[in-house]
């Protein structure tokens, strides 16, 4: 395995140490865990670009190591009134679309790339998790998560409007 698969890997063995953080009310460690599994998300994907070390269980594993990270985190503050249930629902509507979407595509030999939308949504559900989790430390905190957390939402569906649009070849197969 090699080293952004082995980052991958860290990222998903990171989730259940931040969901027991988290859960225990240690909010500061469960920061710090989840800022580090975010930082290989970035790192993992440079150095399988730089290298060439780009695999079919990176583009798998990748994005779905994302998504396990993000929706644990929103799953948990579910629970606690930080995040309202409405909003994930609406996460996972656009996951479930456009994964079945992707699933008919590759049945018929046709690959969907993940588009820059899709991208920059993680990177604001990435922004915006951390700031809800430090949102009671300061006022300005919890303003930034407010708009981060929003800016997510508006991205989410956004980037699920454009990939059925942009794919919507894949319902007249």
């Amino acid at each position: 395995m090699n080293l952004p698969n082995k980052l991958t890997m860290a990222r998903i063995i990171a989730v259940p140490v931040f969901v027991i953080l988290y859960m225990k009310q240690l909010y500061l460690a469960a920061f710090i865990v989840f800022i580090l599994a975010s930082f290989t998300d970035m790192l993992d994907g440079k150095i399988a670009r730089k290298y060439n070390l780009i695999t079919n269980f990176g583009k798998i594993m990748d994005p779905l190591a994302d998504k396990i990270l993000v929706y644990s985190a929103f799953c948990l503050m579910i629970g606690d009134g930080t995040v309202p249930a409405w909003m994930l629902i609406v996460i996972l509507l656009r996951e479930f679309a456009v994964s079945g979407m992707r699933t008919v595509a590759a049945a018929n030999g046709i690959v969907i790339a993940a588009g820059m939308s899709g991208k920059i949504k993680t990177v604001l559900q990435m922004i915006a998790v951390p700031l809800l989790i430090l949102r009671s430390y300061h006022p300005v905190l919890q303003t930034l998560a407010t708009v981060f957390l929003w800016a997510s939402m508006a991205m989410t569906v956004y980037s699920g409007i454009e990939y059925i649009v942009q794919n919507k070849q894949v319902f007249k197969e």
